[in-house]
């Protein structure tokens, strides 16, 4: 995925050019109407419209990708644009952002959109009791001044030249001032489709929002319906019998058959998605550092490219930073399958004959169970026996991920390294799944973060992903390609996003019926 770097960003940080992009440019075969059916895993019947509760891909994709926006939005081809930001300028130490907010957007219950509604709408995030996934994001923000009607300067802790990246996080989406709760309840934002009904963990249909301020460049259809499928096999099925038009996460037991299919294509993009087994680095066994390193030699990560993902990614190596990262560290020691020495480790440990529960559900991610089964398997030669405990689906990330001492996981990865680590590794933020802290680990995200010297930060970000690998609490084992699939009837612009699955999550803003 190409990227500004961050040096790049500071530089062009008011290039209109750049940064005032709202959206794909119009193609001549572009066309209105219709209305588009999605069938998408990842629904709960807990999901709402709050943004800050927002984990997996229904709610993801229905909010932060049709009915609400952000300040920025990473474009199909891994560039920032402005979304409800029109432009932007830091200081030279990055410390200080000034944001110019785009005019004549209105929400969909006819609110004028204005600073007011960014301030409210972050600070939402760090506000008593919220467990919001952007809370590192934001409490980074020390005051948030507003400079007009539509401009707003924001000053950091410290400096963060990747600042704007963060801003198109999908849980910081806009809500409006004064009728944040009417909001939620309702699914009133600024998005080119607005709520028609929503039925949690269910369906969602959106229409139109008349005169969007991204006009004619994106939102070509009349009519969003969005069907919650979260068995694999029904979601194929409704593909290929043409009850919806596009899914996600393809079952590649069933690819052959959709392959097969004239009516149906595959979309394939490699991005920074990776399935994970993280362990609660404060209970036991996970607690000592051996136990941790025996079970990443545990297991046959290669199995689980070829079985589990049908050769559709790549064996990773224990730390989160994918191959469309910048500073992806290819050339890493790698924790290879060595079932002699994971069974030295647990004996230097003292825990021989290991015995341990995982949690799993393919809610975690697609054929997870099976994933975990394989472990299990892989995992006797080292003398560990894996209890393989299956999870329901449903409420599985409110009921499991975070609480069981170890589980089935997947993330989509950021585009930046910062926000990777910051989002899931940094000490005390809510999404840190295995509570892991290193002193060492923890000096470089903060060094780094500010830094913009190019090399430096690539030799600070090898040292954490090498952290992150010898000692975090984190399995994982493979990088995971995003596999969707859609009729033969819609097209796009020709790229597809590659920050998250279905074209980055912004499938019914960027597609159309050819």
């Amino acid at each position: 995925m190409s990227q500004i770097s961050r040096r790049s960003l500071l530089k062009t940080g008011v290039a209109a050019g750049v940064l005032s992009a709202t959206g794909l440019p119009v193609r001549a075969q572009a066309k209105k109407g219709g209305r588009l059916r999605l069938g998408l895993a990842g629904a709960n019947t807990s999901d709402s419209w709050d943004g800050r509760t927002h984990s997996d891909s229904f709610m993801i994709m229905c909010a932060h990708g049709a009915v609400f926006d952000c300040l920025t939005e990473v474009s199909a081809d891994g560039q920032l644009t402005g979304e409800l930001a029109e432009s932007w300028e830091a200081s030279a130490d990055a410390k200080t952002w000034t944001f110019k907010l785009r005019q004549g957007v209105t929400f969909h219950n006819g609110k004028s959109f204005g600073a007011d509604d960014v301030i409210e709408s972050l600070n939402m995030h760090v506000a008593e009791g919220a467990k919001s996934a952007a809370q590192p994001i934001v409490s980074a923000i020390t005051e948030m001044k507003k400079l007009g009607e539509h401009e707003i300067q924001m000053t950091l802790k410290a400096g963060n030249a990747d600042f704007p990246f963060l801003l198109s996080d999908y849980h910081i989406i806009m809500f409006p001032a004064g009728q944040i709760d009417e909001a939620i309840s309702k699914g009133i934002g600024t998005g080119l489709y607005q709520v028609e009904s929503f039925d949690p963990g269910v369906r969602f249909v959106g229409k139109r929002y008349p005169n969007h301020y991204k006009g004619d460049s994106a939102g070509h259809f009349d009519e969003v319906e969005v069907i919650a499928i979260n068995d694999s096999s029904a979601r194929m099925n409704a593909l290929m019998t043409g009850q919806v038009d596009a899914v996600n996460r393809v079952d590649f037991k069933t690819e052959a058959l959709l392959k097969a299919n004239p009516m149906v294509e595959i979309m394939e993009v490699t991005g920074n998605q990776h399935f994970t087994f993280p362990m609660l680095t404060g209970a036991d066994p996970f607690t000592n550092l051996k136990v941790r390193q025996a079970l990443k030699h545990s297991v046959n990560r290669q199995e689980l490219v070829d079985k589990i993902l049908q050769g559709h990614g790549k064996v990773a190596n224990d730390h989160p930073i994918g191959p469309a990262n910048q500073y992806f560290a290819a050339d890493l020691e790698q924790n290879d399958y060595d079932p002699d020495r994971a069974k030295s480790l647990l004996k230097e440990a003292g825990m021989e004959g290991l015995k341990v529960d995982l949690s799993a559900a393919n809610a975690a991610f697609p054929n997870a169970i099976d994933a975990a089964q394989l472990y299990q398997n892989s995992a006797k030669a080292s003398g560990i026996e894996i209890n393989v405990v299956q999870e329901p689906d449903d409420g599985y990330w409110s009921n499991v991920w975070l609480k069981k001492p170890w589980c089935a996981c997947y993330w989509s990865g950021r585009a930046t390294e910062d926000w990777m680590f910051s989002t899931a590794y940094e000490t005390g933020v809510p999404w840190n799944d295995t509570g892991w802290e290193n002193a060492r680990f923890q000096e470089l995200l903060l060094t780094a973060r500010a830094e913009l010297d190019s090399a430096k930060r690539k030799e600070m970000y090898t040292e954490m992903q090498m952290l992150c690998s010898k000692e975090g609490g984190t399995v994982v084992p493979m990088y995971a390609n995003y596999v969707d699939a859609h009729s033969s009837k819609l097209a796009n612009s020709g790229t597809i996003g590659n920050v998250f699955q279905m074209d980055s999550s912004r499938f019914m803003e960027r597609w159309w019926f050819a």
